[in-house]
């Protein structure tokens, strides 16, 4: 088992230094050491008088790993005094360099760190009767090269000197020798482990303090920090260098820089300059170039990725893009630091150095911005926002009671909104980014990349249109709607017309570049949904007036009178005012009625004749003789409408 001397003392620091200071730290660390020496029973009471314990032996460590602890707690308890004194007394607290007492008594307290660490070394190293693995030699070898190279930084960076001492720049290599010997120990154990606390220990801690040291001893700026730690490892540490190159094969190999970028992006080696639109800057300094290699090492690990990882959550996917944000933070961070430097010393602008590293800066800012845009990308989702389908709802797990399946769910509108207000921000994060490209060092002064990046942006911002009328579309205002949707298009022919057309390929991971085929999908997509919405307003218009007009009738007539008449839309059938009642007499319209008023006044040949022998038959069929009609009275003639005949 091993007894994971770093995260142990590091991990212990991190976690005390985020909430306190070194004051609290010590506090901490003293209660810490007092509990462990009450439980291996090498505490004194408070009565009792103070005796010297036994030193601490190999068989003590194999027995019980807490005596490592003990060593380990004394040596951080050590440095966090000194780290205290040293920020009370700084020249940046005091407004005076740490001299006198107070530098003795920081070199005293790291001094004794670096004796605490060394005695655990060398308990480690009798792996027979220790019990030590070959992990554990090297990390406790890492972390007294640590405290040692502190107490080294510390005796040559603090205090007066004369400028003999100081242009002597060989005062620096001990520091340099201890802090190469953690530097390349901590970087097999990464490459074995994949622990992040020594990533963050090498980067926040071992690197800066090797690139001032190598700063001081006169190093060029083009040499890395990895090659500086390869170059001051000692060579009379043949045991740790054999325990790294088991860990680490290639932990000794110094990568060489490559003039072509290309060629350096495909292989991972360390490039000497960078291309920015058709202009090559050289890489001043190394550590530029190392963070550009390990995020063109990134870049293939992620387009590796999400071709074999087609079906991964969203989330999954942008998680990917965290190694290639990170390496080209770093490479920004470098180039600020490089420029600082420069500035320092009075370089003027003119100056090929200077020039170099402005356009390296406009460079590596524009692709970390492309990364994290591409990145806000592929969490906004599929066609970068275009479509908005609805998401699937859970399904309840346990059968229902009845053995009937459960019904189907739809997603509620507020999640949906939900969902829109989400993009929203994710749009509002894109567009800021491309802003801050344009507000960097020397972009303006590019008409044509501003050009560029106004029509990427005009891009995102008739995405965001877009959402935002589907969530309108969603409430039924469909005026608001229309009116984003005529805005969108408006940007998406404005993008269509600055955005160059792009090199990368549509299947590749998303970034700040945008296909022509993106354009074209989102400009028809455009057009359909504003007919769309044209036809759903105007439909909305005709039931407004429909209703207006109803709600302008003092009184409404019956159904039974407008029954062939279809009802307007969005107006309801007033099922309670079927027929007037009680009844009026009213005027109904009836079929026309056409008369013949010249048949009763004229006699037509033929009428006469046939009308008397019609009732002289009837007469004798009822009497079976023939009698004598009675005459009947004559028949006044009637009027015009008396309708005889």
């Amino acid at each position: 088992m091993t007894m994971d001397i770093t995260e142990f003392a590091i991990g212990l620091r991190d976690s005390s230094l985020l909430l306190g200071d070194y004051r609290s730290y010590r506090k901490q660390l003293s209660q810490k050491l007092l509990a462990i020496r009450r439980r291996l029973g090498r505490a004194n009471s408070k009565n009792q008088k103070f005796q010297k314990k036994e030193p601490v032996t190999a068989e003590n460590v194999k027995s019980n790993k807490e005596y490592a602890h003990l060593l380990l707690l004394s040596a951080e308890r050590a440095w966090a005094h000194a780290m205290q004194i040293k920020s009370t007394k700084s020249e940046e607290t005091t407004g005076q360099a740490v001299t006198g007492n107070p530098r003795d008594h920081i070199l005293t307290r790291l001094s004794k760190a670096s004796k605490h660490a060394r005695e655990l070394y060398t308990l480690l190293q009798d792996r027979a009767s220790s019990g030590s693995s070959e992990t554990d030699i090297l990390e406790a070898r890492a972390y007294l090269g640590s405290m040692a190279g502190a107490w080294e930084f510390e005796k040559q960076s603090e205090g007066q000197k004369s400028r003999q001492e100081v242009a002597r720049k060989e005062r620096w290599h001990p520091c340099l020798k201890e802090y190469a010997v953690a530097r390349v120990v901590y970087a097999a154990l990464l490459t074995q482990t994949r622990k992040d606390i020594f990533k963050d220990f090498i980067n926040n801690t071992i690197d800066p303090t090797i690139r001032y040291a190598a700063y001081q001893a006169k190093l060029p700026r083009t040499v890395a920090v990895s090659s500086a730690a390869l170059k001051f490892f000692p060579s009379d540490e043949a045991e740790i260098s054999d325990l790294v190159k088991r860990v680490d094969s290639e932990a000794f190999s110094e990568q060489k820089p490559v003039k072509d970028a290309q060629v350096a992006a495909a292989s991972g080696e360390v490039p000497s300059s960078i291309e920015w639109r058709g202009r090559s800057a050289a890489i001043v300094d190394a550590s530029i170039g190392q963070a550009l290699a390990q995020a063109s090492s990134a870049e293939r690990t992620l387009e590796e990725f999400l071709k074999s990882n087609t079906g991964v959550p969203t989330r999954q996917r942008a998680n990917a893009y965290d190694d290639i944000l990170i390496a080209y933070q770093d490479a920004v961070d470098a180039t600020r630091r490089a420029t600082e430097e420069l500035e320092k010393e009075g370089v003027d602008e003119g100056d090929s150095r200077m020039q170099d590293l402005r356009v390296s800066s406009l460079a590596i800012n524009y692709d970390l911005v492309s990364w994290r845009v591409g990145r806000n990308r592929v969490l906004i989702g599929q066609d970068d926002g275009r479509s908005f389908p609805e998401q699937e709802a859970r399904k309840p797990k346990r059968p229902r009671k009845d053995g009937k399946p459960h019904p189907e769910q739809f997603e509620p509108r507020s999640k949906k909104l939900g969902r829109l207000r989400e993009r929203n921000v994710l749009y509002d994060s894109t567009i800021q980014s491309i802003d801050a490209v344009k507000s960097l060092r020397g972009a303006m002064r590019d008409a044509v990349f501003v050009a560029e990046l106004e029509g990427r942006r005009a891009y995102f911002q008739a995405l965001k249109c877009l959402n935002i009328a589907i969530s309108h579309s969603m409430l039924s205002n469909q005026l608001n709607a229309l009116a984003l949707l005529s805005r969108a298009s408006t940007l998406a022919s404005q993008a269509a017309s600055s955005v160059p057309k792009s090199d990368r390929a549509s299947s590749s991971a998303p970034t700040l570049d945008i296909h022509p085929s993106q354009l074209e999908s989102l400009q028809k997509q455009l057009r359909h949904q504003i007919q769309r919405h044209q036809a759903m307003a105007e439909m909305r218009r005709i039931e407004q007036d429909a209703a207006s007009a109803a709600a302008k009738r003092t009184r409404t007539a019956p159904l039974v009178e407008h029954i062939t008449s279809f009802p307007a839309p969005g107006v309801s059938v007033d099922l309670t005012n079927l027929v007037t009642y009680p009844p009026r007499i009213e005027p109904i319209p009836v079929k026309p009625l056409f008369f013949d008023v010249a048949f009763n006044y004229l006699e037509y040949p033929g009428q006469a004749k046939k009308a008397v022998e019609q009732k002289a038959t009837s007469a004798v069929a009822v009497n079976g003789a023939p009698e004598t009609a009675s005459p009947k009275p004559d028949e006044k003639k009637r009027g015009w409408f008396g309708f005889g005949r």
